[in-house]
């Protein structure tokens, strides 16, 4: 029984020996690939596929990405001045108008017999002011000769100035009675979009009406409120000192902001005075000229400021950098096939690139794929890269945007 036991192993080791040599060692060339059409073959660890990436030398735009809520550069709400009647709207919901634009009318009939009532009371005053000082010249030579007392020629020169008074008075209330006026015909204050009316004409309006009329939203240009870390101050605040600092303008989207489209592009316009101490966070404002009207207010978008450019960096895919207890690290394939780790130094990084300060020379080539399976001299096999039409491909805006 012990001597068939016996057997049974040592045709199981012989066994495990011919499968060893079949799979390993009789055909070493047909273990890298697989044959067309047939079964993969398993790869031997010493001989460890990858993917690789060299390391260039380019000029990297530094971004710092924020949250922004759009707003209109300005908005004014439409209330009446007067009450009384609205008679007509002169203009279309959602209709785009110019300063002084008529926009509706009150009636004015009112009003207007105000203006005429102060204008009549004007002229009366006026011929009775002209009248005493026929008298007040008549008494003043009197008084000059004595024929008349000195103080009925100083009554006559007061009731001159009460009458002087009283017609500026009326002038006073006549212009008065020409801005109420003015007040039934609604004018649009600045350029700009309207949006739904709040009244139809026929019903009555009042100046103390809280919805007013409507809305006028200035959309070209437009501007972006958003924040960025107290973090970043400092950089912003060096970008501004170097002069004009861009803005450009994403949708919100799950999608990486490589992979989506510019609505516009823009400027840094104000930094606020002071960091929010609640939130760790300081406001900003950009402008924008939005000619294509794709910001629109209330909306929220992504934000990209660009805070500075890093002129000749080394740049990798950001894949390629690894992190383990000593820090950041790379793999290098050198012309042996041979991947070596080698410890780097990372000035910048964001979901586009990673830019290399010290540890990589452009033109190197790194690792980007298959390097969780790698250490220090292993052997490597080059696997080809995806086809053109996968890589991702440049849009409008500088970014990226993968073909869907």
């Amino acid at each position: 029984m012990r001597r068939l036991i016996l057997v049974l192993i040592l045709l199981a080791a012989a066994g495990g020996g011919g499968a060893y040599w079949w799979y390993y060692l009789r055909a070493p060339s047909e273990t890298a690939a697989a044959p067309a059409g047939g079964r993969r073959r398993f790869t031997p660890p010493d001989n460890i596929p990858v993917l690789l990436a060299a390391a260039e030398k380019t000029d990297v735009p530094i971004w710092l990405d924020g949250l922004g809520s759009v707003q209109a550069s300005a908005s004014v709400v439409i209330r009446p001045m007067v009450d009384g009647p609205l008679l007509e709207i002169r203009f279309r919901e959602g209709q785009e108008v110019a300063v002084g634009d008529v926009l509706a009318r009150i009636d004015a009939r009112t009003y207007q017999a105000a203006l005429d009532q102060t204008l009549a009371r004007k002229q009366q005053n006026e011929a009775t002011l002209a009248n005493a000082r026929l008298d007040a010249a008549r008494y003043a030579k009197l008084a000059a000769t004595a024929y008349t007392s000195a103080q009925q020629a100083d009554t006559s020169r007061a009731q001159v100035a009460q009458l002087e008074a009283q017609v500026a008075s009326d002038q006073a209330q006549i212009d008065n009675a020409r801005t109420l006026l003015s007040y039934t015909t609604i004018i649009a204050p600045i350029a700009g979009r309207v949006g739904m009316r709040a009244i139809d004409p026929g019903n009555i309006v009042r100046a103390s009406d809280p919805a007013g009329l409507v809305t006028i939203a200035t959309l070209r240009p437009i501007n972006v409120q958003f924040t960025l870390p107290q973090q970043s101050l400092r950089a912003v605040t060096e970008a501004m000192a170097a002069g004009t600092v861009e803005v450009v303008a994403l949708p919100q989207a799950n999608t990486p902001v490589s992979e989506r489209e510019t609505l516009d592009r823009g400027q840094l316009t104000v930094l606020d005075n002071q960091v929010d101490p609640a939130t760790g966070t300081i406001r900003m404002k950009a402008t924008f000229a939005n000619e294509r009207l794709q910001l629109w207010p209330g909306a929220f978008v992504t934000i990209r400021l660009r805070a500075r450019i890093w002129k000749d960096a080394t740049t990798v895919p950001p894949v390629a950098v690894q992190r383990g207890p000593r820090g950041a690290f790379v793999f290098v394939v050198g012309d042996d096939l041979k991947a070596s780790r080698r410890p780097v130094t990372v000035g910048h990084e964001d979901l586009t690139v990673a830019i290399i300060s010290d540890g990589v020379q452009p033109g190197e080539r790194v690792v980007i794929d298959g390097a969780s399976r790698l250490s220090d001299g292993t052997k490597v096999n080059i696997t080809a890269p995806p086809p053109p039409q996968q890589r991702p491909r440049p849009v409008a805006g500088g970014r990226e945007r993968t073909p869907g």
